[in-house]
């Protein structure tokens, strides 16, 4: 981005179908690592009007009420209307307990196993306090906000929202923010546009960037539901999938991002503690000091612990050559699935974590990039050693 150009990215509000069944998969995954830590589990949802499809595949020392489960976290979005309502949407199961599988399998070149193959990217400039591309950073502000929002005399505001933020860029740095829309479910008797609007603007946009260092300014287009009113919303009105949302989940595409899904996935799976890795890494370079933006991508192999090849990318912003940036970060941090688990001790993580969960937490507003969470993945624990060589 050295020209002059525009960048746009989304976010989702939680009760998007899309995130809804990112949420019931993340849900599940926290349920049975409460009961059994070293659990294996892999959930995929589907919902469309009337009807959520749970799929699960699980080695563990647990039992889960997984229907159950899910028309919890369906009530805690906020769907108990006519549309769509927790207490009676059909709940279709296929749930199948695997033969006991507790640890990774030994990799050839040892240490534990990686059991997919994976291209794992992580990104981090220095546009925002979390080290995250603008675009993203503010779309999530605005899905907060538009959430948030959904109180007091609010009420007409359904689960369902999107929103979007194009920022201008020259000379590769944010400038102005070019255009906001906001795209809000409604109730089917709404307030008038008018209203909505207002509401919208106050609520919503000034929130979101009243701590922000670059705000909308006279010339940005705001839109509030530019297609026409957006009754209702959420499953009645679209279908939504786990892990359809993977540029909301991580980097809003301003850059790479892991093809697989992140929600719904234990910390075995090497698509999802990957891309952590992945983050962690790109963040401690940029925090470091040797650059402004950097990409790290990690490739696996099925049955090789270490990555079959490890890239660092800092466009040109490096203060060394991106290969001695490469050399420190191989020495500062193991790759190797197993040693991802020990770092982040995910699974302790999830199984401390009560009610809330920890994986759930992650399913909306971003995998990275959050200073709402202490993420093990987001700390620059090894930015001095890095700077140091």
């Amino acid at each position: 981005m050295k020209h002059e150009s525009i960048f746009t990215s989304e976010s989702v509000t939680p009760g998007h179908p899309d995130k809804l069944c990112d949420q019931i998969s993340d849900a599940a995954v926290d349920a049975f690592l409460q009961q059994d830590a070293e659990a294996r589990i892999d959930v995929e949802c589907a919902v469309s009007t009337g009807v959520l499809f749970i799929a699960a595949r699980f080695a563990a020392r647990a039992s889960v009420d997984v229907p159950a489960l899910a028309r919890d976290t369906i009530a805690g979005v906020g769907y108990s209307g006519d549309s769509f309502d927790a207490r009676s949407c059909s709940i279709l199961t296929s749930l199948v307990q695997l033969a006991d599988a507790q640890r990774h399998e030994a990799a050839r070149d040892g240490g534990e196993a990686a059991q997919e193959q994976v291209n794992a990217f992580g990104f981090a400039c220095d546009e925002t306090p979390a080290l995250m591309p603008l675009p993203i950073w503010l779309a999530h502000k605005l899905s907060r906000a538009l959430a948030a929002a959904r109180s007091g005399d609010v009420d007409w505001l359904q689960p369902d929202g999107k929103t979007q933020v194009a920022v201008a860029y020259k000379a590769g740095r944010p400038r102005r923010v070019h255009a906001i829309t906001l795209t809000a479910a409604t109730s089917d008797r709404p307030p008038r546009a008018a209203v909505v609007e207002e509401a919208m603007r106050e609520l919503v946009v000034a929130h979101a960037f009243r701590d922000e260092l670059l705000k909308p300014d006279r010339d940005t287009e705001i839109n509030i539901n530019p297609g026409g009113p957006y009754l209702i919303g959420g499953p009645s009105k679209h279908s939504g999938l786990t892990g359809r949302k993977t540029g909301i989940d991580t980097y809003g595409e301003y850059a790479r991002q892991s093809g697989a899904a992140l929600s719904g996935k234990d910390p075995s799976r090497i698509d999802r503690i990957g891309a952590y890795a992945a983050r962690f890494a790109a963040k401690n370079i940029v925090a470091s000091g040797l650059a402004d933006a950097c990409e790290v991508h990690l490739a696996y192999s099925i049955g090789s612990a270490k990555p079959i090849s490890v890239w660092v990318n800092t466009y040109d912003s490096g203060r060394i050559p991106d290969e001695d940036i490469k050399e420190r970060l191989l020495k500062a941090v193991d790759f190797r699935p197993g040693a991802i688990e020990r770092r982040f001790d995910l699974r302790q993580r999830a199984a401390r974590s009560g009610d809330a969960g920890f994986f759930r937490q992650l399913a909306v507003y971003g995998q990275v990039g959050r200073l709402d969470l202490e993420l093990p993945w987001e700390q620059t624990t090894v930015a001095k050693a890095l700077a140091e060589g």
